[in-house]
């Protein structure tokens, strides 16, 4: 009996309290579901009635202005290819960005796998900007992984595993599968019921589910196993319902409803869709975009079953990230390169951006160098605003921070500092995303800032000169809110000045313990 009364570890049972706790939480407003229309930038909130219809509504939700929000391409000629000086939210920096272009067409055409790209040029001059134009040329179907250099360190895992999992999402997969489905509207649904043995003790079973599906061109009578009916009456599949049956697993896909039925009701939260052409069973292309690393998550952590209770409980007591070895990932491969022989599947090498490359250290940029010879790479992209600098973890002295052998296999793209002009354009554009309205003295005061101080400086002024002109009972903003502001928030450089006049004056006085670091008095 003492060894049955053995109390549980304090951190499992902890953990499984936890669990309980959320698994109460989330049954409890299980009913309450909110969906998100990422398509249109609106929130849909299904609300539950009384009657156990569904009312859909609609709220309005303005996007939120990020930091390249008014990038929208890099602004190239459709037929040239040559940089237009004002496009797509870009403003000069015309060669880099030509440069760009010829980068993004190589991709399209899959002809620069395993090459290295480096943007290098002062602060402000929109290196990460042309990056994130060249994901929106690119598309949604290439893959684009943006990091920077400083995510590499991390206490769970080595650097080298970080830059193999981004390395391997830059890598993507096109999946085509063929299908054999059965689709149609729902004409009849009526499961047939048997009587059981009276030894067994159980009453009626269902035996089989009789399905009609009908189409444009005519209707099929279906046998369905009793297990599909399950997945019918999760979905809560109706007679009117347009649904399609998958042959191979059995997987029961609810589309909506028939739109012969769209005036049935005043209001309805359903979503009414034509009723399918052809024949019930057909063939079905099904196109998938995944990448390599999708494929190492999905081997590394198996999930069991459903009511598994080992699942559960390694789910409760994870540890925290793990990496995946080398041999799965060399499984992968192989399996990759079969659906690739096979047809089955396309390489689609897409575009790793690693920003501030300065801050990745010599074993890092050995890593690299593997990684760009190997067959499976994507292209690599540098940013950095660094000139000659040491490396990390290095006595070296390297350009642009980099190793001189990393820096011959680099395409180097140099930005230059924008004129008064290129600022200017910038700034009307910039103000035009946040809502922000300027006179010309106030617009010519904010350029001369950028030209003194910096381009990121001058636009975070923009919105706190907003706010002084609202308070000041004016809608478009002035020369004085923005003089005002100059007052209330300093740039880098003046700050700078005054640290080294506080140094000066005060000398000695605000040392502490023989050390460099002085003290700011007022």
């Amino acid at each position: 009996m003492a060894g049955l009364m053995c109390p549980l570890p304090p951190i499992f049972l902890s953990s499984l309290i936890n669990f309980f706790l959320n698994f109460l939480f989330f049954s409890k407003f299980k009913n309450f579901p909110m969906e998100v229309d990422s398509s249109q930038s609106n929130v849909l909130i299904q609300v539950p009635s009384t009657g156990g219809r569904k009312i859909e509504e609609k709220f309005n939700k303005k996007a939120r202005i990020a930091a390249h929000s008014h990038v929208k391409g890099l602004g190239l000629n459709s037929t040239t290819g040559e940089a237009l000086n004002n496009a797509s939210g870009f403003v000069g920096q015309c060669a880099a960005r030509e440069a760009a272009g010829i980068i993004v067409e190589l991709v399209k055409q899959k002809k620069m796998a395993g090459r290295a790209v480096l943007f290098a040029g002062p602060p402000g001059t929109g290196k990460t900007a042309i990056a994130m134009a060249m994901a929106q040329e690119l598309g949604d179907k290439v893959p684009f992984v943006p990091m920077v250099g400083s995510e590499v360190f991390s206490s769970e895992v080595k650097k080298t595993e970080v830059l193999v999992e981004n390395i391997r999402k830059a890598i993507g997969l096109r999946v085509k599968e063929t299908k054999e489905v059965f689709e149609g509207e729902v004409v009849e649904l009526s499961p047939k019921e048997i009587e059981n043995s009276p030894l067994t003790g159980l009453g009626k079973t269902i035996s089989h589910v009789m399905c009609t599906l009908k189409t444009t061109k005519g209707s099929r009578e279906l046998r369905l196993d009793p297990s599909i009916y399950d997945s019918l009456l999760k979905q809560k599949v109706s007679v009117g319902d347009v649904i399609y049956i998958e042959a191979g697993s059995g997987t029961v896909k609810r589309l909506g409803r028939s739109d012969i039925f769209a005036n049935e009701f005043d209001l309805d939260a359903d979503e009414f869709v034509p009723m399918p052409k052809g024949d019930v069973h057909k063939s079905k292309e099904l196109v998938q975009y995944v990448n390599l690393h999708d494929f190492d998550s999905a081997n590394s952590a198996p999930h069991g079953k459903a009511g598994d209770m080992m699942t559960m409980l390694s789910q409760i007591l994870k540890p925290k990230k793990t990496e995946i070895t080398e041999k799965l990932r060399n499984e992968v491969n192989k399996v990759v390169n079969q659906l690739i022989e096979s047809g089955q599947a396309e390489l689609l090498p897409g575009v790793l951006f690693i920003d501030e490359v300065h801050m990745l250290d010599l074993e890092c940029f050995t890593f690299l160098h593997r990684a760009l010879e190997s067959e499976i790479s994507p292209i690599i992209v540098f940013a950095t605003n660094r000139g000659r600098t040491k490396i990390r973890n290095s006595d070296e002295i390297g350009f642009y921070g980099t190793p001189s052998d990393l820096i011959d296999r680099l395409l180097i793209v140099p930005t230059k500092l924008y004129s008064i002009d290129e600022i200017s354009l910038i700034i009307q554009i910039r103000a035009d995303a946040e809502g922000v309205q300027l006179d010309e003295l106030a617009l010519k005061r904010l350029c001369e800032i950028g030209m003194n101080a910096s381009l990121r400086y001058t636009i975070q002024l923009l919105t706190p000169a907003k706010l002084l002109a609202i308070i000041g009972g004016r809608k478009i903003v002035e020369k004085e809110d923005v003089n005002e502001c100059l007052d209330l928030f300093i740039d880098s450089r003046t700050s700078a000045k005054l640290i080294k006049e506080e140094n000066k004056n005060e000398g000695n006085k605000g040392r502490k313990g023989g050390g460099n670091d002085v003290e700011m008095n007022e």
